[in-house]
């Protein structure tokens, strides 16, 4: 159906740098939302920014101001710039789309995650 493909993840040292890419290929009509999550060993999986096709976006409050999300949807993608990273920002990053595929002759709302990328911020 549809595959999200992260990528850029890596080690960085406090304070620095890391963006995201997010690319979605496959039978997608369009896409209503495209997200960022990340998940600590032993943590819950938490949101950390979404971006709509309408133009909104949200950011959790521990990333307002460091972290920008962005996406183009007429190429399926979502980016995320990370600045001023934290070691708490360690996790892994997944994509989340929220897309609409088609199915026959009926659309059908559905969401995918990507398989997720290492982000490791040294102290």
């Amino acid at each position: 159906q549809v595959q999200l493909v992260e990528s850029g993840g890596g080690l960085v040292q406090a304070g620095g740098s890391l963006g995201l890419s997010c690319a979605a290929s496959g039978s997608i009509s369009s896409i209503n939302a495209m997200s960022w999550y990340r998940q600590a060993p032993g943590k819950q999986r938490e949101l950390v920014a979404r971006s709509t096709s309408g133009g909104m976006t949200n950011y959790a409050d521990s990333v307002k101001g460091r972290f920008t999300i962005s996406s183009d949807n007429a190429k399926n993608t979502v980016n995320l710039q990370m600045n001023s990273l934290k070691p708490e920002d360690t996790a892994v990053y997944y994509c989340y789309a929220e897309v609409v595929v088609p199915q026959g002759p009926f659309r059908l709302s559905r969401a995918y995650w990507g398989q997720g990328t290492q982000v490791t911020v040294s102290s």
